[in-house]
């Protein structure tokens, strides 16, 4: 292997890759085979709000916006270009995990983060936005609808905030 090649191994892959691949795979094919069930066998469009729980309704939203429906456009060509986004930002995310292999939660963390990315990218071209389904509320307040992706977004971003705090400390502890 040439120098050059090797040098692009290291930022494809890394000792936490094959770690973070299983975790992107799974979170992947379950947020999609969730979506599946739910529009085409479950039919939740047909059936408006469902209340599971006092707190808790299924809905079927298509959010053609980010985040809280942040730059809500419903044309075909921003979904596009939010789905470019979203791979773009987990070839980033997937060459920082090869380049610093910290360790398993980084890779767990990276690896729910792009599974989740790439799921809600494949529903905006598929879809022409992302189908959320999950509803809480209390006392009159509803919280945004969100997946199964949106989930494992949030936990992979709590993950890497925990992770850089036992970053921090271990620094701290031994700063040599």
């Amino acid at each position: 292997m040439t120098e050059a090649a090797s040098r692009l191994s290291r930022w494809l892959w890394g000792p936490y890759s094959r770690l973070a691949f299983w975790v992107a795979a799974v979170t992947f094919v379950v947020d999609q085979a969730h979506k599946w069930w739910m529009l085409y066998v479950y039919r939740i469009a047909e059936k408006g709000r469902v209340t599971v729980t006092p707190f808790f309704d299924l809905v079927f939203v298509k959010n053609t916006g980010i985040s809280y429906s942040l730059l809500d456009q419903s044309s075909y060509a921003w979904q596009i270009v939010l789905a470019l986004f979203s791979v773009i930002v987990s070839v980033g995310l997937w060459m920082w995990l090869a380049a610093a292999g910290t360790g398993r939660l980084m890779a767990w963390a990276l690896g729910l983060i792009i599974g989740g990315a790439l799921g809600n990218g494949l529903d905006r071209v598929l879809l022409g936005g992302v189908a959320d389904f999950f509803s809480l509320h209390a006392f009159g307040f509803y919280w945004y609808v969100f997946n199964i992706a949106d989930v494992a977004i949030v936990a992979g971003v709590a993950a890497l905030l925990y992770d850089s705090f036992l970053g921090s400390r271990n620094g701290a502890a031994n700063p040599m």
